[in-house]
């Protein structure tokens, strides 16, 4: 019978063998994606005929510089006012419903339409003509529309 095996022993690569096994995974590489590399070079060279990589390089090179000048613009009033301002409309934006924001747009656009198309009939406006607009379903509406808007912007300007 066979005696049990009381030791394993690991084998240690040596420095060389891991080099070469590194060098034949690369090499792998290199011919598995033989196509990507040669349109990466090509773009690269192209890149580098155009001068886009010395200016790169160049920026590099002065990253901290760039970096100062761009934190000293991004940290100017307007910049931060134009941040806040997109932030608290975009949070404005996310609170209302997407279906009344198409509604009024289309709203909007139609009233448009119907302006521009009465606005050069050559009439004038008197105070009667008003007072029996008041009576159109369409203008009430919109008024009705308008004020309850105005009392709801009112009622937050409160808070």
């Amino acid at each position: 019978m066979a005696s049990p095996i009381t030791q394993i022993k690991k084998r240690q690569w040596t420095p060389e063998e891991i080099r070469q096994q590194k060098l034949y995974e690369l090499e792998s590489l290199i011919a598995e994606q033989n196509q990507a590399l040669n349109k990466l070079l090509a773009i690269t060279g192209d890149l580098d005929d155009a001068g886009v990589l010395d200016a790169v390089v160049a920026m590099v090179k002065a990253k901290e510089g760039i970096s100062e000048v761009v934190i000293g613009q991004a940290t100017r009033v307007p910049v931060t006012n134009l941040i806040n301002n997109m932030m608290g409309a975009a949070a404005a934006l996310t609170a209302i419903e997407p279906a009344s924001t198409e509604k009024l747009a289309s709203s909007v656009v139609n009233g448009l339409k119907e302006a521009e198309s009465q606005n050069h009939n050559g009439k004038k406006l008197g105070v009667l003509q008003m007072v029996k607009a008041f009576r159109d379903p369409d203008i009430n509406r919109a008024i009705k529309f308008g004020l309850n808007f105005l009392k709801g912007m009112g009622k937050g300007l409160d808070r």
